[in-house]
């Protein structure tokens, strides 16, 4: 749920420190059913703590997650890493990966335009899409074009995306659409 201009303002009055904004991009498809998605919740508790050990890092770091299976999901819209609670996660369906990308960066410009409304500085976005690595169930040409939208986003500085496969991740359908 958006917030309000008047929240926001309260928000960033009340804490006006420079912004990285960080989108987790989580694959819940179900060939990350078992093990990989019980790492993956395991590892959104030891993201979330490591964060909270950095006062810093604590008031900067604004988290928000998306998972991607047969649906894009937004789970958590930005929230500071002091105020995030990592969501239990569950796998089914397939991999709309491409769909998800684009949900992750237009969330983030919409974050970028709150920061610039505000006069909020802000580091540049984190991207981390954590996968088994093999988009399923949508056109190739909507992961082709999630492709080439990341790369020009990395080009122009606008964004650091870093793809991250889990164990026995199949990464080559991943690779051949250069994400």
């Amino acid at each position: 749920m958006a917030q309000t201009p008047e929240l926001e303002a309260i928000e960033f009055a009340e804490n006006p420190e420079p912004r990285c904004p960080c989108v987790l991009l989580l694959d819940t498809s179900g060939s990350m059913s078992g093990a990989p998605v019980k790492a993956l919740n395991e590892g959104l508790v030891a993201f979330r703590d490591d964060l909270a050990k950095d006062p810093l890092a604590s008031r900067r770091v604004e988290v928000a997650v998306v998972t991607f299976d047969t649906e894009v999901t937004v789970v958590q819209n930005f929230v500071t890493a002091d105020e995030f609670q990592p969501p239990t996660l569950t796998a089914q369906g397939a991999t709309h990966m491409g769909s998800a990308i684009h949900k992750a960066l237009q969330m983030i410009q919409a974050r970028k335009d709150q920061y610039n409304a505000n006069g909020i500085a802000y580091y540049r976005p984190w991207v981390f899409m954590i996968t088994d690595g093999e988009p399923q169930g949508e056109p190739d040409d909507v992961v082709n074009q999630a492709a080439r939208r990341i790369r020009d986003d990395e080009a122009k500085k606008r964004v650091a995306f870093f793809a991250v496969g889990v164990e026995n991740a199949n990464m080559d359908k991943f690779s051949r659409s250069r994400i």
